[in-house]
């Protein structure tokens, strides 16, 4: 999953990658500037694995300022319109994520229409 949304940020030129140790995905993780623009879930039940990953896209950051985000302390928080200084479209970040789902996992979708709950998208796809 991390590696869905780093290509996606590069589409952006928003240039990301792992932090050793870490979960999700970061920008200038080794740096005093450091700072986390998706978080990555995964949770195991009854012999299923299921996985999530919430990207900040055009997210109020403001937000941020009552918590330690991912219990890190020393760490921002970022989003896509902050670092690109300007709105994007939630729709085309949606469609640049399910092109690089389909290439690196090889995958089909399950259905081909996203659905949104409580602006959390969701999606169902199989391997090939």
């Amino acid at each position: 999953l991390e590696e869905i949304v780093i290509s996606t940020l590069n589409f952006y030129n928003i240039y990301s990658k792992r932090s050793q140790g870490e979960t999700g995905v970061w920008l200038e993780p080794n740096s005093p500037n450091s700072r986390k623009i998706c978080a990555i879930g995964v949770k195991t039940s009854r012999w299923v694995t299921m996985h999530g990953f919430a990207l900040n896209v055009n997210t109020d950051l403001s937000y941020y300022d009552y918590i330690i985000p991912c219990g890190i302390e020393g760490k921002g928080i970022t989003s896509i319109d902050k670092e690109i200084e300007g709105n994007i479209s939630l729709n085309e970040v949606k469609k640049k994520l399910l092109e690089n789902l389909k290439k690196i996992f090889d995958a089909n979708l399950v259905f081909g229409v996203w659905k949104t709950v409580d602006n959390h998208v969701l999606f169902f796809w199989t391997h090939n």
